[in-house]
């Protein structure tokens, strides 16, 4: 046991509430203060659902968890309550209610009156009824635009702060390895610059509002065998270094994220829940890393039912604890009972409960959840009168005017035109003819995490809370005078080919066939993209493909439409659709996107966060392949993709030019500085994004042939050019060497100013000279872009 620690007080305010004394002095007293039981009760969450009607939290019943007593818990204290929005659709007024009234009696029950931290998930906005439902990772990834994502991530995190929540379990910076993972649309994309730049500004704009940011999944869960959910992963000790892990490297080191969830994976048979190199030797004592660990929901547990490394739940907590993980979610299992009694057997050290304490406390008396003014009232009910619940309802707006304008300038930017033979814009159309399983469904914009899909389909009665038009309701609005003419054809996964002679003899007496395919985003097999729902190969879901090939052969142009969690390979579509939009899963404003990019009101200027594969069948692959990753006359798989990572079309045409550069040499701790001219040819204002790729093309291990170090949107009126300026540190062409140790190598190195990662426009040859170099997570990751 932990010794008392002697503190001064006063009468009327105990030094663990005193906000004039440092944190950790605050902490230590309070440590030294309480019972192993009341230390423990710190380190675990409860899953909770909110009240419709404003009273008390109820524990939620899960399938894998016994039931809760939280009279027996509460007096002990309590970490964190689970999800009390995300758990059932509750007006967010009276959801906030019972979470005030919740907080209340958590601080009443427990003798130092310590709140809960309550979490939520926020993947693709807060995951709370009536709630935006913004564009999924996969889309923020297809902006190429950190910005936007910053300013959403802020307006996120203001809505959670608003009623309560202070956690958020967001942002997802797995690198996608094999597009047949269920998960691929939480994901920013396969490129880890892309994921790191991307996901640090969203962890920027969460934590700017107050809310701690959880990174997940800490690692390797996105590089799992045949991408099967929670399936081991076979990943080299490279890989990881130089591609998993650089985007926590730079949400930690550059976006100042608090917390980090480990992943269910193991890696080389030692499950991360379980990994003291990876939660203590690499995230603390290497990266400075000092906020708090959370288990993946039921993780810990998972090292004895899953994992078999721990003979019970006892072995199970003392494991995770040991090597460093702070909390188990999402409710007590092993972090109740079985680990008092293995601590007062000495199974497992006190230490290890002080420890993971101390990161606890430290970050509850940083949100202000110990001073003595804090209050469990939000800011949302300030002034309101809380004796009237009923006087409450509907007075809390999640989806104001200024999230879905946030929502809709990214569903814009994400929206990627793969390919188009000047069918696009469509030009005042008389007869359309709608047609696919997404043409009609509301649903089709959201992800899994979206809580419409996540929750809301377990209540089909309650009212879905959002705005959702369709895509024929957005089609209608944005082309008034044409005759649109809907027809399914098929079902996204059903396999149904009964309405496809309809669909074509609809198509044959239309001037344009727009057909809407793609997922339905689910948990656990319930759709056709999302967490457990995986796919065998990237073909279209069910008989899409059957119809999309047989409206191909009507006669009538087609141009297919993506509603989608996972880019697929489409056939003959490919090549023969006089264009494709692609989208994923773009949230409220998506289907009026997509409308706006058919008319051309919008000029679309999206770019592919992941390759479009040729065939269904080449997974996994991505284009960071080296060169035996290529085609080649040794294999009769070729996994050239159909469309490349950073590839998209505009309504207007650019030409670069006038490349240089300040130096061709430079030492191995220097930087480049080049610039060039990009010149809108076209006849309307668009975009260009302006991507930076390096090639090595000789390296003492392995190298991708070519890998993104640096992007920038440039915005040019028809007939503008800009000069773009780029310097490129040395760091960025570093890469874990033969050793285990990270260096920048001398040696010649070329820099692809590109259009995509299958068009590059401009090549600098430049040399990296003196001694190879060791750098590690402090170096610089970024190639700076300025427009003139």
């Amino acid at each position: 046991m932990t010794a008392n620690v002697a503190v001064e007080t006063t009468p009327e305010i105990p030094l663990w509430n005193d906000p004039s004394h440092p944190v950790s002095a605050r902490v230590d007293a309070l440590i030294g203060a309480m019972t192993l039981q009341e230390k423990i009760a710190q380190l675990y969450g409860v899953w909770v659902g909110a009240s419709a009607d404003g009273g008390e939290v109820a524990p939620h019943q899960h399938d894998m968890e016994e039931a809760v007593d939280l009279d027996d818990l509460l007096p002990s204290g309590l970490g964190q309550l689970t999800r009390p929005f995300g758990t059932a659709p509750v007006d967010p007024a009276l959801g906030a209610l019972s979470l005030l009234r919740t907080q209340t009696r958590i601080t009443s029950a427990n003798r130092f009156g310590i709140p809960a931290v309550a979490h939520e998930e926020c993947l693709a906005g807060f995951a709370a009824w009536g709630a935006t439902a913004y564009p999924v990772p996969l889309s923020w990834g297809a902006t190429f635009d950190p910005d936007v994502i910053r300013r959403m991530a802020a307006a996120i995190g203001r809505d959670m702060r608003a009623v309560g929540v202070h956690q958020g379990l967001a942002p997802v910076l797995d690198v996608v390895r094999d597009a047949r993972w269920g998960r691929v649309e939480e994901t920013i994309g396969e490129d880890p610059y892309l994921v790191g730049t991307i996901g640090t500004a969203y962890v920027q704009g969460l934590e700017s509002a107050g809310i701690v940011a959880t990174l997940k999944h800490f690692v390797g869960y996105s590089a799992s065998r045949a991408g099967r959910n929670l399936a081991p992963s076979s990943v080299g000790p490279r890989e990881r270094a130089d591609v998993l892990l650089p985007p926590f490297e730079m949400a930690i080191h550059e976006g100042g994220a608090r917390s980090v969830m480990h992943a269910y994976t193991d890696i080389d048979g030692v499950p991360s829940a379980a990994d003291e190199t990876l939660l203590t030797g690499l995230l603390r004592d290497t990266w400075g890393f000092d906020g708090t660990v959370v288990a993946d929901y039921f993780g810990i547990a998972f090292l004895k039912t899953l994992h078999g490394i721990a003979g019970d739940f006892a072995d199970a907590a003392g494991a995770a604890l040991k090597a460093g993980v702070d909390i188990e979610l999402p409710t007590v299992k092993t972090f109740g009972a079985p680990l008092v009694e293995a601590v007062t057997e000495g199974r497992v050290p006190e230490d290890l409960i002080d420890r993971a304490l101390r990161r606890v406390l430290t970050q509850k008396a940083e949100l202000g959840l110990l001073d003595p003014d804090w209050s469990p009232v939000p800011p949302a009910f300030d002034g309101a009168d809380l004796d009237d619940p009923d006087a409450l309802r509907g007075t809390i707006d999640l989806d104001g005017p200024g999230n879905r304008e946030l929502a809709r300038e990214i569903a814009e930017k994400a929206v990627v035109l793969l390919s188009n033979d000047g069918t696009l814009p469509l030009a005042r159309p008389r007869r359309i003819a709608l047609v696919g399983p997404n043409a009609t469904e509301p649903s089709a914009v959201l992800g899994c995490y979206s809580f419409p899909q996540h929750v809301g389909v377990k209540y089909p009665d309650i009212p879905v809370g959002i705005e959702l038009p369709d895509l024929r309701e957005s089609l209608t609005a944005e082309f008034p005078d044409a005759e649109i003419t809907v027809v399914r054809g098929t079902g996204v996964d059903d396999g149904d080919l009964s309405g496809i002679a309809e669909a074509v003899d609809t198509a044959r007496d239309a001037d344009i066939v727009v057909v809407a395919l793609g997922d339905r985003a689910g948990l656990f097999g319930r759709g056709t993209s999302g967490e457990g729902c995986d796919a065998e190969s990237l073909a279209l879901p069910g008989a899409q493909q059957q119809l999309l090939d047989a409206l191909l052969d009507s006669g009538t142009p087609v141009v297919t439409v993506l509603l989608a969690g996972r880019p697929y390979a489409l056939g003959r579509g490919a090549e023969e659709s006089a264009a494709i939009v692609q989208s994923f899963f773009p949230g409220v404003a998506g289907t009026r996107a997509i409308a706006g990019v058919l008319s051309g009101r919008t000029n679309p200027s999206g770019r592919l966060p992941v390759s479009v594969p040729r065939t269904p069948g080449s997974q996994p692959t991505t284009y960071l392949g080296a060169r035996l990753a290529q085609a080649s006359e040794v294999s009769n798989i070729d996994p050239t993709p159909a469309f490349g990572f950073g590839h998209g079309l505009t309504y207007t045409t650019f030409a670069w030019s006038d490349l240089t550069v300040d130096a061709e040499e430079a030492p191995t701790d220097g930087e480049f500085t080049a610039s060039l001219t990009v010149r809108n040819t076209g006849e309307r204002a668009g975009t260009e994004v302006v991507q930076l790729y390096l090639h090595d093309p000789v390296a003492s291990v392995v190298q991708p042939v070519q890998r993104l170090v640096g992007y920038a949107r440039v915005d040019l009126k028809a007939g503008e050019e800009r000069r773009v300026r780029v310097t490129v540190p040395a760091d960025v062409a570093s890469f874990t060497g033969r050793d285990g140790r990270r260096i920048v190598e001398p040696g010649a190195l070329e820099l692809r100013l590109s259009a995509s990662s299958t068009d590059p426009r401009l090549t600098a040859a430049v040399t990296l000279t003196g001694e190879a170099r060791e750098v590690d997570h402090t170096r610089r990751f970024r190639a700076e872009f300025s427009v003139e």
